[in-house]
C-alpha cells in the first residue's frame, strides 16, 4: 500500500502575488520565469512555495501580505464602476480608486473600452479568479443601442443567442427599453446568461444591425442604479458583498460609506 507525501509547507508564490493584489497568476508566473521575483534574496523558481517568515519580493520591493492568506479573500476591497464608453478602465477609472500602498485593481469581465457600464474590481487576486470563473454562470443585463428600428425577425434571431463562432448564448429578455428613444437610434434590452459585452454586440450585429453602443447594467447580483452617473464609483454596501460572497464563493468586505468619484 502506497502512502501519499505530506504536501511541503507554506503556499505557491504565484498564489501568494495574486492574494496579495499584485497581479492575477498567470501574470505571476510570468514575473517569476522572468527573473523578477526573490525569496530570502534568491530568485525564485515557478510553483516554489513560500512560508510566513520567507522574505518575497518583486523588483526588489517586499512583498506585504497577510499571515493567513486564506483571510485575504474576506478583508477584500470591491468597487462597483460605471464607466463611460470609451473611458480607459485601467488608465483613467481606476487611477481615481482609493487604493492601499501596494495594492492593484483588477478587473472581473471587463467591458470593451468603446462601451461601458457596470464594471467590478477588486484588490484581492485569488478573489478576481473566483469570480472570473463564477461569472459565466451570471445572468448579466445590457442596454444595447442601434440604428433604426429591430424587426421582429432580426428579436427572435437574437433570442436565439447564436454566435457566429458556434456558441450559443442563454438569453431571457430581448426588448425594447422602456425609456425615452430620440432620433434615429433605439435601445433595447438584453438578459443573457454568461455573455461578455463583446459576444452582446457580435449577437446583435448578427441580425444585421448597426451597433454603436453596449451598456452593462447588471452582473449577477449587482446592478447600476439611477443614482449612480457615469464616471462614478462606489465600493459595495453590507447586501451588495453578501450576494456577491453567494454568488462568488467568498465572501468580500463591504463598507456602509458611498465613495463617488467625479
Amino acid at each position: 500500500m502506497s502512502v501519499r507525501g505530506a504536501q511541503p509547507p507554506g503556499e505557491r508564490i504565484q498564489k501568494v502575488l495574486a492574494q496579495a493584489g499584485l497581479a492575477s497568476r498567470r501574470e505571476a508566473e510570468a514575473w517569476i520565469e522572468a527573473g523578477r521575483v526573490t525569496v530570502n534574496g534568491e530568485r525564485a523558481t515557478l510553483g516554489q512555495r513560500v512560508q510566513g517568515r520567507d522574505e518575497l519580493r518583486v523588483d526588489g520591493r517586499v512583498v506585504r501580505r497577510s499571515r493567513d492568506a486564506s483571510r485575504l479573500g474576506a478583508s477584500a476591497t470591491v468597487f462597483l464602476c460605471h464607466r463611460s464608453p470609451g473611458e480607459s478602465l485601467r488608465e483613467e477609472l481606476i487611477p481615481r480608486l482609493p487604493r492601499r500602498t501596494g495594492r492593484r485593481f483588477l478587473a472581473v469581465s471587463p467591458m470593451p473600452e468603446i462601451d461601458g457600464g457596470l464594471e467590478l474590481v477588486t484588490t484581492d487576486g485569488a478573489l478576481a479568479e473566483r469570480l472570473q470563473r463564477r461569472v459565466r454562470e451570471w445572468s448579466s443585463g445590457f442596454r444595447v443601442r442601434v440604428r433604426g428600428e429591430l424587426p421582429p425577425v432580426a428579436l427572435e434571431g437574437i433570442s436565439q443567442g447564436e454566435l457566429d463562432d458556434g456558441r450559443k448564448l442563454v438569453v431571457s429578455e430581448v426588448a425594447g427599453s422602456d425609456e425615452e428613444q430620440g432620433g434615429a437610434n433605439r435601445w433595447y434590452r438584453i438578459e443573457t446568461v454568461g455573455a461578455s459585452g463583446k459576444d452582446v454586440r457580435r449577437l446583435v450585429e448578427r441580425q444585421g444591425a448597426l451597433v454603436s453602443r453596449v451598456m452593462r447594467v447588471s452582473l449577477g447580483p449587482l446592478a447600476l442604479t439611477r443614482d449612480m452617473n457615469r464616471g462614478q464609483f462606489r465600493a459595495l454596501e453590507e447586501p451588495e458583498a453578501a450576494a456577491l460572497g453567494a454568488a462568488g464563493g467568498a465572501a468580500p468586505r463591504a463598507t456602509a460609506r458611498r465613495t463617488r468619484g467625479r
